[in-house]
């Protein structure tokens, strides 16, 4: 351990963060462009054999850049996706930053660290950066922005330049050091663990701009909204912000244990479309049988059909979510975990006046209204299980596999669960059973 690790650890304030000096090398995980055939011919991309840990050398900071010390970090599924390297390789997206010069130039790297969520504690700021200093805790978002695109001003998401940190670029999580834009940082909830924070902002903001923001579905008072995959991290995240916008949730899982986690969460409505026969349906006559076994259900339990589906599963559910959500309804989709190429019958769009909206991520104003959401205790993590860093393979493999409930976290300079609260009081107001409520499940 070094000094300046000690130092993280034992609390020290700033000014004596500023003084220690920095590691030339640090511990993280990382893919190797050298590795990015090795799946190919092979039908297991098991993401254990890309993933690697070990000594990568210090970046340089850019005057708008920050410094962080990672406690730790949480598995996404755009991990899998850069440990796969499908739809393609990510190193293709370090090439291209890479082009644009300057600062940007550092991210073409033969590795590239992986890992879009994180909190920590600020260890160095840019010259540039007057908002954050060397001592604040913090949240890191995943979506890095150019500040002098016009379009980011606006709505971050609609610029051109907008990347995915850890994902298109280099730098992520997944280490004991990470290197991001000033505009990329929130303050960390202080009610919450360091694991319990750093598994929040990347799936709950995505879930905040589906359903909330005025960019995605605006779910109203009294909405019903249908959640594919309810106890993953979109979706645990997307039951809670149903409930505290008065709206219905009635979430789909795949298995008695998920359903038992999402009664946990309080679904008003839970489906194990094992129990009603869904499944991916491999003709337009089943997609629409599956709809109407699903519609039945609903109707049942709640008087009428969803307003709204919440759909990141893709190919095998998106055809039954144009189908099932009412006459003037909204399917909201972001990423597509069982395929890209969506299929849906297009009678039941247009002559019922639905819409289909994409959306990507959460700009800053979004995420930050999330946070404080999470800061007063109104939505709570998700976490269902923590690693070490130098189980990351596991935990990504956990993920890929769909055996995982919520968000997986993965510990990096924090030696240990349980650490980082700085309110205890509020902690202890909400409860520890009510800010994990998938921890007993």
């Amino acid at each position: 351990m070094d000094s300046l690790t000690e130092a993280l650890l034992s609390g020290a304030s700033g000014e004596v963060l500023e003084r220690e000096a920095l590691p030339d090398e640090f511990d993280a995980a990382h893919l190797r462009a050298a590795d990015v055939e090795m799946f190919d011919g092979v039908e297991d991309k098991d993401v254990r054999r890309s993933i690697r840990v070990g000594r990568v050398p210090m970046p340089d900071l850019a005057p708008d850049e920050v410094l962080v010390a990672v406690m730790a970090s949480a598995i996404n599924y755009n991990t899998v996706w850069s440990a796969t390297f499908e739809p393609v390789p990510t190193f293709a997206f370090l090439k291209r930053f890479g082009r644009q010069g300057g600062s940007a130039t550092q991210h073409d790297l033969p590795y590239q660290v992986i890992g879009s969520d994180g909190s920590g504690i600020v260890v160095r700021a840019g010259s540039a950066v007057g908002r954050w200093r060397a001592g604040d805790h913090v949240v890191v978002s995943c979506v890095r922005v150019d500040d002098h695109e016009p379009a980011t001003h606006a709505d971050a998401m609609m610029g051109s330049q907008q990347r995915i940190w850890g994902y298109e670029t280099n730098f992520g999580g997944l280490a004991h050091y990470t290197v991001v834009k000033a505009s990329q940082l929130l303050p960390k909830p202080g009610h919450l663990t360091w694991e319990e924070s750093a598994g929040v902002l990347l799936t709950a903001a995505t879930s905040y701009r589906m359903l909330i923001s005025d960019k995605g579905a605006r779910i109203k008072l009294g909405d019903v909204v249908l959640i594919w995959g309810a106890t993953g991290g979109l979706g645990a995240f997307a039951v809670q912000l149903v409930k505290q916008a008065g709206g219905i949730p009635v979430g789909v899982v795949s298995s008695e244990h998920k359903a038992k986690a999402l009664r946990a969460l309080g679904c008003d409505v839970v489906i194990n479309r094992a129990e009603i026969g869904l499944g991916a349906p491999e003709s337009a006559e089943e997609t629409i049988e599956q709809g109407k076994r699903l519609g039945r259900v609903i109707r049942r339990e709640v008087g009428e059909d969803p307003s709204v589906a919440f759909d990141y599963i893709g190919r095998a559910t998106f055809g039954i979510s144009v189908f099932v959500v009412r006459r003037g309804g909204t399917v909201v989709t972001c990423g597509s975990s069982t395929g890209y190429q969506h299929t849906y019958d297009n009678r039941y769009l247009w002559m019922n006046s639905k819409r289909i909206v994409g959306s990507h991520a959460a700009n800053l104003q979004e995420q930050a209204e999330l946070n404080r959401l999470v800061a007063r205790g109104k939505i709570s993590p998700v976490l269902s299980s923590v690693y070490g860093l130098d189980e990351v393979g596991e935990a990504a493999r956990l993920v890929q596999n769909n055996q995982h409930l919520g968000k997986v976290a993965v510990l990096c300079q924090a030696p240990r669960e349980g650490l980082g609260v700085t309110d205890p009081q509020l902690r202890e107001k909400i409860g520890v059973d009510a800010l994990n409520p998938l921890r007993s499940t």
